[in-house]
């Protein structure tokens, strides 16, 4: 949300850092502190008096806040939710368990699958019927509704999901059920299907109903207590929340919809590397996001960041698609793995080194912290093998400790394997690194494209220090590490637009295309969307994008296509198809003559909207730099130790240059120059490594 001399602060929960970002017409200034997992807002908080005292400021001085947090996600991995209850039609009790019978790992007989947020005993059902049109075939049984009400409040039930089949198209009955249940329970939050993911397939519909329930009293108490706390120190500035699919809604929508809010923090991350990439002049990018818990990879073409219409959560098959919980919402496409510094490495029944997913979190941290960590992670591997200097870590903040390190090293990965510690730590970071290249690789394929040929946005805590490695693995030759990388999933929340999105199924044709009551529909969509916007707009000007989710007669999956403004008629159902064909054969190769098209869906979006980037800025002069010390580092290439000049990124000036091997710090991480890079500070202040020729 781009405010001219406005004093914007972001706030961003990791799973073991909580990062901020203060930008005033002063210049910007960031912070990192623990983050509390008992309590998020007391870490929060925490930052927050930090960064206005490092300012010189008060909260009142503040005009904008956005803040994002990983504690709805939380919530579902660590089942740590409310005690739910579905309320489904007749019949259907079993479709969260049922799903859509398909096996992540079809030859596995012993295959774990993911269990849904709501027991069975507590799915319970009602006589109703629509058709796939929405007509009632069978009346709601309201009287049926009723008796329901002394068995949620003997189950001790915090909240209610409903869903019922077809309830996408004809929300009555969802309607009714919660108008009874709230005139008896009105404490009871309640979550409708028809509202919170309105399209086909049940399954999807209802996991995501059950799961937006599950986390909806955590969610609003955190919220609502935030809100407090923040009003209670003075701030008056509007607050909002970033959402997983690249947009900011207001506290209110968060704590109806917290389900929009599991992916967003790495949301903020994408956005934030979309607009580097338009800064930059950069086309084909892949987004490269390591933080303390996870490692997030996302691909952004001409400065926009792929996006999805389903996204899963807590899987119990190690990147596996298809084994967690599927929810139907707007998100940005990535893939996020167990690959962040606090991941923790162990040897397996086989003799390998593997790390993660577990971590080590905030509490106790990596060993190298002090505060009781037994278990060596990959911050403690990277101060073995001497990336890190002790006394300098976090800015000073938080000083590491070698000795636990190399006892936890050799505990749980050297003496199994006969490792002295820096080999042992050696081995964990070519795995750690391996894992997030093959994580690359595959998301790339599964995305129809190629890592080859693209740039790399490195950033979080450590994505500067795996950057070049992980390149080197995957055919990356240039990667560029930004100003404010350790917090940058923060600043992303400051590029942000207010928006929402907006999706209802109406099922159509091409062939017997009904363009006026797609009209209709499109309009009625985006008055909802304007309504869900207005009260964040600030005065900004809004801008509406429309799609519709397509496919050919008789294939499973859609595509989305873009849909022209204004009303749409005869000349306009031609450009559609003609728009279909032409993504049909983007993605697949190929089209399907002579094949009907059906239309499952649309999409409406209203967003505030953001000025353009500044055209690129021409390199400046070169400049050698001077280090400002030698570290000793055993490259994870060769193997071998040697004395690598340390430069203090805030010493480089724009043209600065320097050869690999080397590192530059900072207060929130260090970028590793590997032997085979050189590095340069381009007019902006970004660091652009560029991979030497052979």
């Amino acid at each position: 949300m781009e405010q001219a001399g406005a004093r914007r602060l972001a706030i961003d929960i990791g799973g073991t850092f909580t990062d901020l970002a203060l930008e005033t017409p002063q210049g910007r200034r960031t912070a990192k502190v623990l983050t509390t997992p008992a309590a998020p807002e007391r870490g929060v908080m925490e930052g927050v008096a930090v960064i206005l005292r490092e300012a010189g400021i008060v909260a009142a001085e503040i005009d904008v806040l956005v803040h994002g947090t990983t504690l709805a996600t939380n919530a579902i991995i660590e089942r740590k939710g409310a005690r739910t209850a579905l309320i489904t039609t007749q019949g259907f009790r079993d479709v969260l368990a049922m799903g859509n019978e398909s096996r992540y790992d079809q030859y596995d007989l012993d295959i774990v699958l993911p269990q849904p947020l709501v027991p069975r005993h507590l799915r319970l059902t009602v006589p109703e019927r629509l058709d796939n049109t929405g007509a009632v075939l069978l009346p709601l049984d309201e009287d049926a509704v009723r008796a329901l009400i002394p068995v949620l409040r003997r189950e001790a039930v915090e909240a209610v999901a409903v869903g019922f089949l077809h309830g996408f198209v004809n929300p009555a009955h969802e309607l009714r059920t919660r108008e009874i249940l709230a005139a008896a329970m009105p404490e009871l939050p309640i979550t409708l299907a028809s509202e919170v993911s309105p399209e086909m397939r049940e399954w999807e519909r209802f996991s995501t109903a059950a799961a937006n329930a599950y986390v909806q009293p955590k969610m609003a108490r955190y919220l609502r207590l935030l809100e407090a706390e923040l009003r209670g120190i003075g701030l008056t500035a509007p607050i909002f929340m970033m959402l997983s699919g690249g947009g900011l809604t207001t506290i209110d929508t968060a704590c109806r919809f917290p389900i929009r809010l599991v992916e967003s923090g790495p949301a903020g991350g994408a956005i934030f590397a979309a607009s580097l990439a338009a800064q930059a002049g950069l086309d084909r990018v892949l987004s490269f996001d390591m933080g303390g818990t996870t490692a997030k990879i996302c691909l952004i073409d001409h400065a926009r960041p792929q996006t999805a219409r389903s996204f899963e959560v807590a899987r119990v098959g190690r990147f596996r698609k298809g084994s967690g919980l599927p929810l139907r919402i707007p998100v940005i496409d990535m893939v996020e793995i167990g690959a962040g510094g606090g991941s923790l490495a162990h040897v397996d029944a086989m003799g390998r080194i593997e790390v993660g997913p577990e971590s080590a979190g905030a509490d106790p941290g990596p060993a190298c912290y002090g505060r009781g960590g037994a278990y060596p992670a990959v911050t403690d591997a990277n101060l073995l093998l001497g990336r890190y200097d002790p006394q300098r870590f976090a800015g000073g903040s938080l000083a590491l400790h070698p000795a636990p390190s190399a006892a936890a090293m050799t505990a749980q990965v050297g003496s199994k394997l006969g490792l002295e510690p820096a080999l042992a730590a050696l081995g964990v970071i070519e795995i750690v690194d391996e894992n997030m290249a093959n994580a690359s690789r595959v998301h790339a394929i599964e995305c129809g494209t190629a890592t080859e040929g693209r740039a790399m946005i490195a950033f979080g805590g450590g994505g500067p220090v795996h950057g070049t490695r992980v390149a080197e693995k995957i055919g990356i030759e240039t990667v560029l590490i930004p100003k404010g990388a350790g917090v940058g999933s923060a600043i992303g929340f400051l590029r942000a637009p207010v928006a929402y999105e907006v999706v209802r199924s109406l099922y159509q044709r091409l062939s017997r295309f009904d363009a006026a009551a797609v009209s209709d529909l499109l309009t009625d969509m985006a008055r909802e969307a304007e309504a869900m916007v207005e009260p964040g707009r600030l005065g900004a000007a809004t801008v509406e994008t429309r799609f519709a989710f397509m496919r050919y007669v008789g294939q499973g999956h859609e595509i989305a296509v873009a849909l022209p403004q204004g009303q749409i008629g005869e000349a306009e159902v031609a450009a559609i198809r003609a728009a279909y064909d032409a993504e049909y054969a983007r993605l697949y190769d190929r089209r399907v003559p002579g094949s009907d098209i059906e239309v499952l869906s649309y999409a409406v979006t209203v967003s505030t909207e953001m000025p353009k980037p500044p055209p690129p800025l021409a390199d400046p002069p070169p400049i050698a730099a001077e280090p400002a010390r030698q570290q000793i580092v055993r490259d994870t290439g060769s193997g071998q130790e040697s004395a690598w000049d340390v430069y203090d990124r805030a010493d480089l000036s724009p043209g600065s240059h320097l050869a690999g091997p080397a590192i530059i710090a900072e207060d929130e991480t260090s970028t590793l120059v590997g032997p085979l890079w050189q590095a340069r500070i381009d007019a902006i202040g970004n660091i652009i490594l560029t991979r030497r020729p052979a």
